[in-house]
């Protein structure tokens, strides 16, 4: 492949975070950075197992029809590519075979759960055995929420970090398994990246507004077990200055989101180039 860092964001059908997403990632030092319509990739134009990092920004992909991602994952899932036929789940599954990474965020997130790519459970990235559901609050939730992030995990994008403070944008968060089983292969596989915490005490908490969502565990992020796949709810490419820190003006400032992106970038320069 080339030696440069290759991205590739997608957008289109009611994405609305692709120019933020492709931003961080230029920040973060990747050389060649595209965004590219669904209907390209649909119509043979581009290919997904062309790039080595895919992130799958946030929005209201497909207005949320039938569900956060639902409609998405469908295409996805079943729609074919002119001429070669092949369906943009098999592109997806060619660039994790190349050892490639993907991130999504938000909607993002709720398309790589819809997919069945997370939690991908022993490399199985057909099986769908979460979802991201209604907030418990009934209402779309705007606000910046204080993570902590598990040191044990695998996860390519959040190696080296302890905490961040992001933003979340979301109506759909709440994070649920299919049953207990898989919840405790979760925390047993380290696959849960992140968790909502109370920024008095530092503790996962179910307690509203800190849990944004109600999600099981406070749960805001996991990987597959590669740790090249990572999906979660706040928004990192929303944080890529110090100005964009709600207070900011009384000097107080947190990690910056983009070293999500840069952890990706460093991964990609060591192992794909």
């Amino acid at each position: 492949m080339s030696r440069k860092v290759k991205v590739i964001v997608t957008a289109g059908y009611g994405t609305n975070c692709e120019r933020e997403t492709a931003y961080a990632c230029k920040k973060a030092g990747a050389e060649q950075v595209d965004i590219v319509h669904l209907s390209d990739l649909i119509y043979g134009q581009a290919r997904l197992d062309a790039y080595h990092l895919l992130c799958l920004p946030g929005g209201f992909l497909d207005g949320d029809h039938l569900g956060a991602a639902q409609a998405g994952a469908h295409r996805f899932r079943y729609a074919r590519v002119k001429e070669s036929g092949e369906r943009l789940l098999d592109q997806l599954l060619k660039l994790i075979g190349q050892g490639g990474l993907i991130i999504g965020i938000c909607n993002g997130f709720q398309l790589l759960v819809k997919l069945g790519l997370l939690p991908g459970f022993g490399g199985n990235y057909d099986q769908r055995l979460t979802s991201l559901t209604y907030n418990d609050s009934g209402r779309f939730e705007d606000r910046w929420v204080k993570l902590k992030i598990n040191t044990n995990s695998p996860c390519v994008f959040t190696k080296g970090l302890e905490t961040l403070y992001l933003p979340v944008r979301h109506g759909e968060g709440k994070f649920v398994t299919k049953d207990e089983e898989v919840l405790e292969r979760l925390k047993q596989n380290q696959q849960i990246v992140c968790q909502y915490v109370d920024p008095k005490t530092g503790a996962p908490t179910q307690v509203y507004p800190y849990n944004p969502n109600g999600s099981l565990e406070a749960i805001a992020g996991i990987c597959d077990e590669t740790g090249r796949i990572f999906g979660l709810m706040p928004h990192p490419e929303a944080y890529n200055h110090f100005t964009n820190h709600p207070r900011w003006r009384r000097g107080e400032e947190d990690l910056l989101g983009l070293v999500i992106f840069k952890n990706a970038v460093a991964y990609i320069r060591e192992n794909l180039l």
